[in-house]
């Protein structure tokens, strides 16, 4: 069985097939599931998703995207949801996102560090989205020792790789480690510790070859073990046993 570490669906793109999809991912490999929020709302979906499902849990927390909605309210709100349920085992996502910069880079540091205050007070991991913002995401992880997490999605040097890892942080790896062009991903598979790594879909997005450009969904995250078996001379087998019981520790679920 494999461990979605990040899967969104809670998203629109789900709508139409969401609840024949989730109750056939047992049969699909999937024997657990994160689904983190990007919003206040989608948090509260996500929170709703993992109550229904006893293999899914959730994160709650705002995407960089939404940056602008973080204020002492929204915080308390989240407080509240991770009080209140034992569902929720992070904050997230969060984090720093420079690519297209609808939000301010200073709003988005703002609301960034807001979150991570939060986690370090309820003793949470966290989920950060650090899209080239390579040097202000690893500053403001800095300022913040207590917090451990994941960078999903990574899209970072292997060097930052290494950094994080030693300050006690995951890796997410999602289907662009199976891209033709995936240099650089390849290359932080293949070194860090196996024991700091995690899969995920990141579904709807980001699906595997040979599933590229289709919607996404965590029945693909099979290839992603496929391909790090391969990257690390491992059986498959061993890729899912170790990626489940890093994500478990990750999100420190016991089940």
């Amino acid at each position: 069985m494999l461990f979605d570490t990040h899967a969104h669906m809670d998203d629109r793109a789900f709508d139409a097939d969401r609840e024949t999809l989730l109750g056939d991912l047992p049969n699909r490999q999937i024997g657990l599931l994160m689904n983190p929020g990007c919003s206040l709302e989608s948090s509260y979906n996500a929170v709703k998703l993992a109550n229904r499902y006893d293999y899914i849990y959730a994160a709650v927390g705002s995407h960089p995207d939404a940056a602008d909605e973080v204020n002492t309210q929204v915080l308390e709100r989240y407080r509240e949801l991770c009080r209140q349920n034992r569902k929720v085992k992070a904050i997230g996502e969060i984090g720093l996102d420079y690519h297209y910069e609808d939000i301010p880079r200073e709003l988005q540091k703002q609301a960034f560090r807001a979150q991570m205050a939060l986690a370090a007070e309820l003793k949470l991991p966290v989920i950060v989205h650090e899209r080239e913002a390579h040097e202000d995401g690893m500053a403001i992880v800095r300022e913040f020792p207590t917090v451990k997490g994941v960078f999903h999605c990574y899209s970072g040097s292997a060097e930052m790789a290494r950094q994080l890892v030693a300050l006690g942080w995951y890796i997410g790896f999602t289907g662009v480690l199976t891209f033709k062009n995936a240099r650089k991903a390849v290359e932080v598979a293949s070194t860090i510790p196996l024991e700091r790594i995690v899969l995920e879909t990141d579904c709807p997005y980001m699906a595997p070859e040979p599933f590229r450009g289709k919607r996404n969904d965590p029945g693909k995250l099979f290839r992603m073990a496929e391909k790090l078996a391969e990257i690390r001379g491992l059986s498959v087998e061993e890729i899912h046993r170790v990626t489940v019981e890093n994500g478990k520790r990750l999100y420190r679920i016991e089940a």
